[in-house]
Order: C-alpha cells, then structure tokens, then sequence
C-alpha cells in the first residue's frame, strides 16, 4: 500500500473510532436525547480535528505498526490526552458547560479502540507468523538494551537468518527471566553448556561497551563450542550511524589485542590544528592516511598530502573528500629525498605543522639496502625539517619507532639517527621538533597480519620467525589519535614513548587469527622459519634509564635521550656512498648506539 493510501486508511479508521467512542460515551452516562444533542455533535467534531492534528505532531501516521512497542504507546497516549483536553476546552468556551464523565469514558475508549487497532496487527504477525526454520538458533551474549535489541530485530526482520533462542549475561537479576520471549539460560562461563543444551547454531556478543579484557574472555569462552562467533560494531560507529544494531561482524584480532581508547584534549589540539595548515608526509601509508582521517575532525583550514604512491594519495584523497570536510585538501606527489622539490613545497604552502611519517620500514628489506634507507629515513627527514625550519613552520612532529631503541638493524638505526636530526633542529630553530616512538600497529601495511591472513585463505601454514619472538602492538587509530595528541603537547625536542601496553607474542597472535578464520590450528599449521637479519627477539621503547616513569597524559610518556650534535651523525650522510653495505649496516648500528670510537669517521674522513 502506498504512503497516500495508507495515510487516508488509517485517518478514515480514526474518525470512525474518535466519533464512536464520543457517542458511546454521552450514551452510556446520560441517554439517547443527549446522543442527539448540539453539545456532542460539537465534541465529536472537536474530537476528530484536535486528534488528527496531534496524531500528525506524534507522527502516528507514519509509524510502522508491525513493529509497534512502548514508544508508540506513548505516543498515542499523548495525542489522545491532548485532544479531549482540548475538546474540554471547546465545551467550556462555547457552551458554557464540562462534561467530565463523558469525556472520561470517550478518553478509555479512544485509547482502547485507538490503540488496539494499531497493535492488531503486531499481535497478529508475532501470534501466527512463524519465523523460518531456515534460520540459524542463537545465541545472545548479553540480556541489556543491546541484547534486546538485537534480538527484536532478528524477531521482526524476515530478511534475517539467526533465530535467537538464548540469552547469557553474568547480572544474576535477569537469570531464569524471559526477555523479549528469550531466556536467561545462564552466566558467560556457562556458554559451552547453553550452547549444547539448545542446539546452539551461532553466537552473537551483544555488548557493544566491552572492554578489551573482557571481549577477550567471552571469546575464548565462545572458542570451547567452535561455534561461529560475531560481535556487534564499535559503540562509535553505532552512535554516529555508520552502521546499524543488526550488522554483525566477525572478531577481530584487534579486539582481543587492542586496548581501550584515551580521551583526547580536544581543545588542546584543536588550537593546535584547527583553522591552521597541517602538512602530512606519507599520507598515503598506513598511518599516514589514518593522521589524515583523524586531523580532519578537527577542521584545519587546508591539509596537503605529500606522498611518492599516486595510488595511495589518490585514493586518500577521494576517501576525504567523501566525507563533505569543510577543509581544503592539497595533494603534492613527492619524494622526500628531493631536497629542492621539499623547499619548493614548504615554501609555498607554508605549513603550521607538519606529521611527518614517510619512511622505509621493513626491516629485512632495508639490510639489503642500507643505502635507500640512509636516503629516506636520515636524509628525507633531514630535508623535510629544513624547508620546515626555513619557511615558518610552528610544529614539527616525526614518527619514529621502538626499533630506534638499542637498534640492530639498518630500519632502527636510521631512525634512531633521524630523531638524531629531529633533536639537533629543535636546538637551532624556533621550530618545535618532536620525535614519537611507538612499536607495531595491527593491520598495517608490511605487519604480519595481512601476511598471515593471506597464508591462512592459501590453507596455511602461518610462518613465524620464532616460538619466542614478541612485540608491542597498538591499532592504527589509537596510534594516530596519540601521535596528534603529542603534537599538541610539543614543547620543543622531546622524545614522546607511546604506552603500548603488554607485548605479545607473534605465535600467540598466529594462533588467535587462526580461530578468528574459522579454522584449527591442525587445519592451517605453524611453520617456525628463524629469525631474519637486523630483527631483535623483543622490542623495547626506551632504556631503563632513558624514560620518566611518570606519563605526561594517558599513555604518552615523555623520553630522557641524551644531547646529539650535528658532528656525530653528519659524517655517514655525506660519504655513506663510499661505503659497502656491510660497512655502511655496521656504521648506522654503531652511531645510533653511540659507539663513535669505531673505524668509522676515520674511514669517511
């Protein structure tokens, strides 16, 4: 039926009701003579508008009634309420008189009559509408507003295929109890046992506010039945309406690596960025492009994207642009080696603050080529600082690594050298140079996660260097929030650590995705390969006496490195051509650790 049919139906139903419920009333409190009357015919018209217009103010004319609960009850009480107040209001003004009782009985009948003509059919399609035995039996991991949530919907909806016929939630107030037809069938630790006495078919976790712990903990509960596990979106993406209560999704590793988000200075980094020109190398990378996405919410007046990748630029531009931001967007395809094209750049968009995050950064890759390493990570960064330092630039923020810290490979050393550069600026310049260290982040591009996945969909096996190997991991958008929060809290040559939390060992998150992707691990396999060249068994942020125990805001640590001078690292970037790779490998280690009494200035000289 069409919206204008509809709509007429359902006024046509309502004025046959309103203008019955006015006569049966004067009939049953006074007789026929009053039924006859001006006075009701007057209230009976009243009755009719007055209810038309508040049921348009209520929308009960748009609402859909198959689906109707507590909201639309109070709705139609309401516009019933306000409707014989204001046909009392009528008989008052026009005829001098109030017929109370009357107007009572017509108020119960009208919401009677009203209302059950409107749950008629919402009592009908959940008496004899018979979901289909198509549909999968589910389990609800949680019974609060969530939970019933999802499982209203899974009720209401044909289109779904998951049946809930469950609840567990660890509040002993709701255990024995029916909600929405669902029971209450137990605890989380019971989820095994419910998941064998009701024939379970699938899990749904329904608790969108969970903390990372506690997701970790259902899901290895959820593990023990090998049933199929989905978990409900981010809170965030619910509230801003990204995605709906009914669009499940997998588990993710990051869900049970990741930890909870930190609340932002807002103030303090919108008067950092907001209105401002921000400038972001690598913003076609990894995290590059997330600095990019999280910069724009604060709204800076322009945004360049310099990047070498067309691709990657391309793609992060358009993503942006989808987004209706306010802020105008300015691509520079670019190599940060390119000293003059770096000057010409910042010279002409004359950035306030600069992310600076193009770099080489995989490790075995760069002890093959030491040399593009020294060219990107040293020199490109080096570059990029001095057209800032020359053309104005108020914040300059590097992204290091925790591979800086005590590093054995040619990617960590010349990042340890790079924030070499960075600290050596800030003494120079009236620029604010900052360095942030952090360790992995999930899902990245060149992590081990995208390979594992691509390992586990060929059937496996999942290489791992070593049973023991660990690392720091973080998400990409904490990662990103946390660098542009330190940026905001620049005071000129700090090395900011962020807290990456436990570390974790890489067999365990091996193993973890392998559950995520619905397989065992006898299915897919472990394969242990060695360790590769310049990689270290465990990463650390800072040595135990380079850090200050106490955080200058949540997770940001601020680092106790000592002074560098430009004399210590400008040797290897003047003659590092001269050199052969071995060479050039054992020169970056030995600087980045400080050994200059090796043969290695002698041997540039």
């Amino acid at each position: 039926m069409t919206y204008g049919k509809r709509l007429l139906a359902l006024m046509g139903i309502d004025s046959f009701i309103v203008m019955i419920a006015v006569f049966i009333g004067g009939f049953l409190i006074y007789n026929t003579d009053y039924v006859g009357s001006a006075i009701i015919f007057a209230s009976s018209f009243t009755l009719v508008v007055s209810h038309h217009l508040f049921a348009y103010i209520f929308n009960l004319y748009k609402r859909v009634w198959q689906y109707a609960s507590i909201n639309e009850l109070k709705s139609i009480f309401k516009a019933i309420t306000l409707s014989i107040i204001t046909t009392a209001a009528m008989q008052i003004v026009v005829f001098d008189a109030l017929h109370i009782r009357t107007l009572t009985i017509t108020w119960m009948l009208h919401i009677l009559l009203i209302g059950g003509s409107r749950f008629a059919w919402r009592i009908y399609r959940d008496t004899y509408i018979k979901p289909s035995k198509n549909k999968k039996r589910t389990l609800i991991v949680g019974a609060g507003n969530a939970g019933t949530m999802v499982a209203r919907q899974m009720q209401q909806s044909n289109e779904s295929e998951l049946l809930p016929v469950a609840y567990v939630d660890d509040d002993m107030t709701k255990q024995h109890l029916e909600i929405m037809g669902v029971p209450v069938a137990g605890q989380i630790k019971d989820i095994q046992q419910v998941v064998e006495n009701a024939e379970i078919e699938h899990i749904v976790i329904a608790i969108p506010s969970l903390q990372k712990q506690d997701v970790q903990r259902i899901y290895e509960e959820c593990l023990k039945t090998n049933i199929k596990t989905q978990i409900l979106p981010l809170m965030e993406d619910l509230l801003s309406g990204k995605v709906s209560v009914n669009q499940f999704r997998d588990v993710q590793v990051e869900d049970l690596l990741g930890r909870e988000p930190v609340e932002l200075d807002i103030d303090g980094i919108s008067e950092s960025i907001t209105g401002k020109t921000v400038l972001v190398t690598g913003a076609g990378g990894s995290i590059g492009s997330e600095i990019c996405r999280q910069i724009t919410k604060f709204n800076p007046a322009r945004l360049i994207l310099l990047g070498h990748g067309e691709n990657s630029i391309y793609d992060i531009e358009m993503e942006l642009k989808q987004c209706n931001i306010i802020t105008e967007l300015v691509t520079e395809i670019s190599d940060i080696k390119d000293k003059e094209k770096m000057e010409l750049v910042f010279e002409r968009e004359r950035p306030d603050v600069v992310f600076h995050a193009a770099a080489h950064k995989h490790v075995p890759l760069m002890e093959r080529n030491p040399e593009e390493a020294v060219k990107n990570n040293v020199i490109g960064t080096k570059n990029v600082a001095e057209a800032a330092d020359e053309n104005g630039t108020s914040t300059f923020v590097m992204i290091s690594s925790d591979k800086a810290v005590n590093p054995t490979s040619v990617m960590g050393a010349t990042k340890r050298i790079a924030e070499m550069v960075v600290q050596h600026m800030d003494k120079t310049s009236p620029t604010r140079f900052v360095s942030v260290r952090f360790g992995n982040v999930l899902g990245s591009r060149g992590s081990v996660i995208p390979l594992f996945k691509k390992q586990i969909q060929k059937g496996g096996p999942v290489t791992v260097t070593h049973p023991e190997m660990t690392r720091y991991f973080m998400t990409i958008p904490e990662a990103s929030r946390l660098v542009i929060q330190a940026g905001a809290l620049a005071r000129g040559g700090e090395i900011f650590l962020l807290d990456m939390g436990e570390p974790v060992k890489i067999v365990v998150l091996a193993k973890n995705l392998i559950k995520l992707s619905g397989y065992s691990e006898d299915e897919i396999g472990i394969k242990y390969t060695g360790m590769r060249p310049g990689e270290k068994m465990f990463e650390e942020l800072l040595k135990d006496d380079e850090v200050y125990p106490e955080q200058i805001y949540p997770k940001i640590h601020i680092g106790k490195t000592p002074e560098v001078h430009e004399q210590f690292y400008s040797g290897v970037l003047n003659n590092y051509p001269v050199l052969t790779s071995t060479e050039l490998r054992d020169t970056l280690i030995n600087i980045a650790n400080f050994k200059t009494e090796d043969y290695t200035l002698t041997k540039m000289s």
